[in-house]
């Protein structure tokens, strides 16, 4: 679960041009193979004059699992700590919002975690959308620079954001989500692979007629290929919260 965004995680870039920030905060119950924990994601996307931010934090709580909780010196395991977190920040320049290339941006980001994985994108990131931002889609070419742990023979990523706003016309669903691709040298014995893969769509029903309007219910399906040390497709199930600022 890295990138809610994208973080995003853009689940309102088009209401991002009408109003000042969009800020949420998201709690998911993983449900896939070995997996069974938390994640809380705090995310906020603004846009400003000279483009826009946007940056979330992922934090995982695997009390129960085994397979992923840290232990102490003696052994111990610690169930109720956070046992890891992935952060990514992103700024959108554009100083041409008034002229007919105002939906092109120049893109830098820098994406970091508690495992010694980081690194730094540079691009561009392009945005399509209907007139009353009701649907949207932001297509970005990056060229990585790893930081951290890892390699990758093909240091090129690309994401593409959408978001869809009561859909089927039903008042208050939404569909977002984001898909990456990137090169990401990954070796299993002899065997190595030179990308990877990860989407997460997600579908959320605010609550705002039963209980509060900055209440949504939902969750996600992260589906991967070739990532964080799994090798081949993965598909993981969560259920999840949201609460919007």
């Amino acid at each position: 679960m890295f990138k809610k965004a994208i973080l995003v995680a853009f689940a309102a870039v088009g209401f991002g041009f009408m109003a000042n920030a969009q800020v949420n905060l998201q709690t998911f119950y993983d449900f896939g193979k070995d997996r069974q924990y938390l994640t809380t994601t705090f995310e906020m996307f603004k846009p400003d004059k000279f483009g826009d931010t946007f940056f979330f934090i992922d934090h995982y709580y695997n009390p129960f699992n085994k397979n992923f909780s840290q232990k102490d010196a003696d052994g111990n395991r610690l169930g109720g700590a956070v046992n890891g977190s992935y952060f990514e920040i992103e700024r959108g320049l554009n100083f041409w919002q008034e002229t007919s290339l105002k939906d092109l941006s120049a893109h830098i980001e820098y994406d970091g975690s508690t495992w010694g994985a980081a690194m730094a994108c540079v691009g561009a990131k392009y945005f399509f959308h209907s007139a009353d931002y009701s649907k949207t889609f932001t297509i970005e070419l990056m060229y990585d620079f790893h930081i951290g742990i890892g390699k990758a023979d093909v240091p090129l990523k690309v994401t593409g954001v959408w978001g869809l706003n009561n859909l089927f016309g039903v008042e208050g669903l939404t569909f977002k989500g984001f898909a990456d691709f990137w090169g990401n040298n990954n070796t299993w014995g002899d065997e190595t692979t030179k990308f990877s893969f990860l989407t997460e769509p997600q579908l959320w029903f605010n609550l705002g007629q039963v209980f509060d309007n900055h209440l949504d219910i939902g969750g996600e399906i992260e589906l991967s290929y070739n990532f964080a040390g799994n090798k081949g497709f993965m598909c993981n199930p969560c259920a999840g919260l949201r609460w919007v600022f």
